[in-house]
């Protein structure tokens, strides 16, 4: 089974984390059931940004983003060329190692 690697977040995840999961599974489901507790303000249905991750190691394994996904991340705080949707990218085979960036934009939280 893949592992994940979670880096060490201030707020979700202050001492990182290190979880085995099933491939097919979303990372924000992942993260969700085994205690993460990702930001997912749409309901993980790809329509905002908040679950926004940015994969380190890994990344080469996992599907594209699709079309829509791509145009979220286009809005996210601290974009890097690995980022994705914790809630559309999908586990394959290989092990992830996963940064939780520092700051999210959630336009409801925000009063927007």
């Amino acid at each position: 089974m893949p592992k994940l690697t979670f880096l060490p977040h201030d707020e979700i995840c202050p001492q990182g984390a290190e979880i085995e999961v099933e491939q097919g599974i979303t990372i924000c489901d992942a993260a969700l059931k085994n205690g993460i507790e990702i930001e997912h303000a749409c309901e993980k249905s790809a329509a905002c940004t908040t679950c926004h991750i940015v994969i380190t190691e890994g990344f080469d394994s996992l599907e594209e983003a699709s079309e829509i996904e791509e145009d979220l991340l286009d809005k996210a705080w601290g974009l890097e060329p690995e980022s994705r949707l914790s809630c559309q990218a999908l586990v394959a085979d290989k092990n992830l190692v996963i940064a939780i960036p520092k700051y999210t934009i959630n336009m409801v939280s925000e009063n927007h």
